[in-house]
C-alpha cells in the first residue's frame, strides 16, 4: 500500500508493522506511551499494544539501555527512545561497553537486536543539548550499525529492517525533517520482491544522477546537497547526490563507483567536520579513488564548537551556500 506520510508518521508506521509481525518487539523510554513521544512519533502505539509493548520509563537513559540489552538477551526485540540527541551520553557505557561487544566477546552465542532511536541534528530552533549529531562517536565503536535515513520511504523501510536486524543499531533520526511528506509503501517487510528495500541499513542510493561532482550526505543534509544540485543545475553543473544511509557500514563502493565517473568529491553533515564521518569519507575515497580524482575531496560540516544558540544555528549548519563554494573550489582546481 502507497500513501502520502510526513517522515515522523513513517517511522510511526514502521514501528507499528514491527509491533503487529512480532509479539517479541517492545517500545520503551520517557514518555513514548501516553503522550506519543515528544515528536508525537509514538502516538497511538500505546493505546493500540498495550502498556506491557509500549514502556514508559523513568528519565533514566542508562537504565533504558541496560533495560534492553537485558530483555535482548532473553530473546526480546527492543526498540528505545532517547528523546533528544544530546540526552544519549548518560547511555554512553552501556552502549559502547556492553551493547556493542556482547556478540563479539561471547563469539557469536549471544545476539542483541537493539534498536536506539535518537531524533538528531539541527535547524528547529531548540535549547541547549537538543541540536547534536554525535554519530561519529558511535560510527567508531565496532559492533554498531550506526543509520540515518533522509526520506519517509527510507524511515519506513530502515525502521522495520533495523528492528529486524540481529544486530545492534543506533538510528538517528534528523528531527528538522520530521515533518517533511513523502510518498510511502508500507505493508510486510522484508519482501521477496523488493531485494532493494531489504538492503537499506547496508547500501548507499543515488539520490540525484550527475556526472560532474559528487555530493555525499546522509540524513538532514541530503535535502541540502540536493538544493545545491539545483543551485548548479542552473549554472551547467550536474552533481551526482550519494545519500550514504548508513556510516557504518559504510558503502564505500557506491561511493567510489561515484567518483570515479566524476573526478571530485564534496561531503556534507551537520556534525563537526573535525573528525567526524566526512573525514573517513574522505580518506576511503583518497584510497580507491586516487587516479581518478581532479581535486582533493573537500567537507562541509558544523564548525568545531559547541552547538550555538538559536538563532545563531543557520551560521552553524552547513548551507547551500557553503556547499556551493566549496563545490566552485572542488571545480576550479
Amino acid at each position: 500500500m502507497s500513501e502520502t506520510l510526513t517522515f515522523a508518521r513513517a517511522i510511526t508506521e514502521g514501528l507499528r508493522s514491527a509491533l503487529e509481525s512480532d509479539p517479541k518487539v517492545l517500545v520503551m523510554g520517557e514518555d513514548v506511551g501516553r503522550l506519543g513521544g515528544v515528536f508525537r512519533v509514538t502516538d497511538g502505539l500505546q493505546k493500540d499494544f498495550g502498556e506491557d509493548r509500549v514502556v514508559d520509563t523513568p528519565l533514566a537513559e542508562s537504565g533504558i539501555v541496560g533495560t534492553a540489552i537485558g530483555l535482548a538477551l532473553r530473546g526480546y526485540r527492543p526498540v528505545c527512545e532517547i528523546q533528544f540527541d544530546g540526552f544519549v551520553f548518560p547511555a554512553y557505557d552501556q552502549i559502547t561497553t556492553q551493547l556493542a561487544k556482547l556478540h563479539y566477546r561471547s563469539r557469536g552465542r549471544l545476539q542483541l537486536p537493539v534498536v536506539i532511536r535518537i531524533p538528531y541534528g539541527g535547524g528547529i530552533g531548540a535549547i541547549e543539548h537538543h541540536s547534536e549529531s554525535p554519530e561519529a562517536l558511535f560510527a567508531h565503536t565496532p559492533g554498531l550499525r550506526v543509520v540515518s535515513p533522509s526520506t519517509p520511504q527510507d524511515a519506513y523501510d530502515m525502521m522495520r529492517a533495523a528492528v529486524a536486524s540481529p544486530d545492534p543499531v543506533l538510528f538517528f533520526e534528523p528531527k528538522g525533517r520530521y515533518w517533511t511528506k513523502g510518498d510511502v509503501t508500507t505493508g510486510a517487510y522484508p519482501s521477496a520482491d523488493d531485494a532493494g528495500r531489504a538492503d537499506v541499513l547496508n547500501r548507499a542510493r543515488v539520490a540525484r544522477r550527475g556526472d560532474d561532482v559528487t555530493l555525499v550526505a546522509y540524513g538532514p543534509t541530503v535535502a541540502t546537497a540536493l538544493k545545491v544540485a539545483d543551485a548548479l543545475a542552473a549554472e551547467g553543473t550536474s552533481a551526482d547526490v550519494v545519500d550514504l544511509r548508513a556510516i557504518s557500514p559504510l558503502d564505500v563502493t557506491a561511493v567510489a563507483e561515484s567518483v570515479r565517473r566524476t573526478g571530485r568529491c564534496v561531503v556534507v553533515h551537520e556534525a563537526p567536520s573535525f573528525l567526524g564521518a566526512g573525514a573517513e569519507v574522505a580518506a576511503r575515497v583518497t584510497e580507491e579513488c586516487f587516479h581518478s580524482l581532479e581535486a582533493p575531496v573537500l567537507r562541509v560540516g558544523g564548525f568545531h564548537a559547541p552547538y550555538p544558540v538559536a538563532k545563531l544555528e543557520h551560521e552553524f549548519l552547513p548551507s547551500v551556500d557553503r556547499v556551493l563554494d566549496a563545490v566552485d573550489r572542488a571545480l576550479a582546481y
